[in-house]
């Protein structure tokens, strides 16, 4: 077959996405096809820098093109993306393509280091990410982030005054641990918590963002309805440990966000803690809160089960010091980039297949 750009469109046209079960030409996935001499290039602009599937889907392209124009030809992919969103006309927020809110039914599962982790994986992978602490009376994200003593500036923007976020790691964050005194308790009603989180969503500078993560509180509470009443969330997260007890609360988390009032896809589980392996003794795993049942539950309710979790000293150590463990080398790091992975591709899954999510209307 003759080297032309239609030739490489062709043979492009029979390597499908793992994901879409489409073809990455269809999916229009394929752009600035150009040859010079022997060589051959183009960019395939993949639906999230966290893909998982890069490798597969660059080696299949090349292959193709070896297969069914010229095995000889030196082909040169340019892996890029464009992180999908279904949030392009929301009138708040509109530069953030995807809002995630990462909820458990029960508190001291690991939510905050999950979510910690998770903004910092994703980050690493060439995402722009932000991440609101809703845990107004609980803030642990500037501990874990080491920027307790940090203060956001506040700016006027149209006459209005705007927050900047603080940013750390790369990543944009914001907490009410910014705002009060380290030692002071937030002693406040439901609205007046409710009021910090719209500030929080409506008052600050986000900028553009690709992931907004949303560490909510534990439970069902006024901070989850405020949520979904003020802006459409792309989906949710649930962390669970294996424990009978908070497999129980997590249960409910996941029948709030399916309740057909608020209606917001779960993304996925994750089973934190799922087992103990000491540093001394890597290859060893004990599982002390159970083992599977996070697994099971997603099985049961028919969502997608993101990962386990470890429960090791290193990753308690780290949020403790400020340096979340997805910052440094070995298994830790591993499986939160994994779990990053996996969430990216879900929210690619749910853009593709699912309409936006809609504000909830409360009648009462």
């Amino acid at each position: 077959m003759a080297v032309t750009k239609d030739s490489i469109i062709k043979a492009l046209g029979t390597v499908d996405d793992p994901d879409f079960k489409k073809d990455l030409v269809t999916l229009n996935m394929i752009e600035d096809v150009s040859i010079d001499g022997n060589a051959v290039y183009f960019t395939v602009v993949l639906t999230t820098p966290a893909c998982p599937l890069k490798e597969i889907i660059k080696n299949d392209c090349i292959n193709a093109i070896h297969k069914h124009v010229d095995p000889d030809l030196q082909v040169f992919p340019n892996m890029t993306s464009n992180v999908t969103s279904t949030r392009s006309t929301a009138p708040l927020l509109p530069n953030v393509r995807n809002i995630i809110a990462i909820g458990s039914g029960k508190g001291g599962v690991g939510k905050s280091t999950v979510t910690a982790n998770l903004a910092v994986s994703l980050a690493q992978q060439g995402a722009k990410v932000g991440l609101i602490d809703a845990d107004i009376f609980g803030p642990s994200i500037p501990t874990m982030f080491n920027c307790e003593a940090e203060q956001p500036e506040v700016k006027q923007v149209n006459g209005k005054n705007v927050i900047v976020p603080i940013e750390q790691y790369g990543i944009k964050l914001i907490s009410i641990g910014f705002l009060t005194p380290p030692d002071n308790a937030v002693v406040w009603r439901g609205p007046m918590a409710s009021s910090a989180l719209k500030q929080f969503i409506g008052d600050t500078e986000w900028g553009e963002l690709d992931y907004l993560l949303i560490d909510l509180p534990p439970g069902t509470s006024d901070i989850h309805l405020t949520l979904v009443q003020t802006i459409p969330v792309t989906g949710a997260v649930v962390v669970t440990t294996p424990q009978k007890v908070a497999l129980a609360d997590a249960k409910k988390a996941i029948g709030m966000f399916k309740q057909p009032q608020i209606n917001v896809p779960i993304l996925g589980l994750v089973e934190n803690m799922a087992y103990f392996t000491p540093a001394e003794l890597p290859d060893n795993k004990y599982f002390i809160f159970g083992e599977g049942g996070g697994y099971k539950m997603s099985e049961e309710y028919e969502i997608p089960f993101l990962g386990q979790m470890p429960l090791v000293q290193s990753i308690r150590e780290s949020g403790d010091s400020g340096y979340p463990t997805a910052m440094k080398e070995g298994p830790s790091a591993d499986a939160f980039k994994d779990l990053a992975q996996k969430l990216a591709r879900q929210v690619a899954i749910r853009n593709a297949s699912m309409a936006g999510t809609k504000t909830v209307e409360m009648t009462s």
